[in-house]
């Protein structure tokens, strides 16, 4: 796959570059066919310690935006797409903020895949992940990037619906498995809810958050 890039002008920010220093960063990572748009809607039921970076996945997906092809599309081209994005949020992080700033992730669906796919490649550089209705894709990542996940236990929270028809069912079963391995997990099901976030559930990971950042 060709290299990817993410657009600089088109993160959406919480706060201007001159009240972003010394503060933590939360960057937003956006569901298949969305936009940065979207998950920047929730940022006043956030914390406000954080600068909120919404960002824009890079690849074209017919109405909106994608961070790697569909896992309907063969799994081998969905972790060649997402090791990309990987690389090109890294490379933005580098550009945009300061080595050593404390960075969590939020991801909804692909996004909490890709928040995932972070801890996996960098799990020095972050310090949480919450994944809403994301999933772990599939395989062992080349380095050590796992095993040092599964030491340093990061905190994760993972919510997903029982109603949810759009994550395969074997999706959610890797993810069920493979995160209490790798993270200090706090997971979340919510009876009836289909694929998309509910109150409960965003009260529920503003309170995960909160947590974070007065720990």
């Amino acid at each position: 796959m060709s290299e990817v890039k993410i657009d600089d002008e088109a993160v959406l920010w919480s706060a201007s570059a001159a009240d972003r220093a010394g503060r933590p960063h939360l960057v937003l990572l956006h569901g298949y066919n969305s936009n940065e748009g979207d998950l920047f809607g929730l940022s006043p039921y956030l914390p406000l310690q954080p600068v909120i970076a919404s960002v824009r996945a890079p690849i074209y997906a017919g109405y909106g935006y994608a961070w790697f092809p569909l896992l309907a599309e063969g799994a081998e081209l969905s972790i060649e797409g997402a090791d990309a994005a990987t690389d090109a949020i890294l490379a933005w992080l580098d550009r945009v903020v300061p080595d050593g700033a404390p960075v969590g992730l939020l991801g909804f669906s692909q996004g909490g895949a890709m928040a995932l796919e972070l801890l996996r490649r960098a799990p020095e550089r972050f310090d949480f992940a919450v994944s809403l209705a994301g999933f772990v894709l599939p395989g062992d990542r080349e380095g050590d990037g796992d095993a040092r996940l599964a030491e340093l236990a990061l905190p994760v929270f993972w919510g997903r619906g029982t109603a949810d028809t759009v994550i395969p069912d074997a999706s959610i079963s890797r993810t069920r498995d493979w995160l209490p391995a790798h993270s200090s997990l706090d997971e979340r099901i919510y009876e009836g809810l289909a694929h998309s976030v509910s109150e409960l559930e965003l009260a529920d990971a503003a309170a995960f958050l909160r947590a974070q950042y007065t720990a």
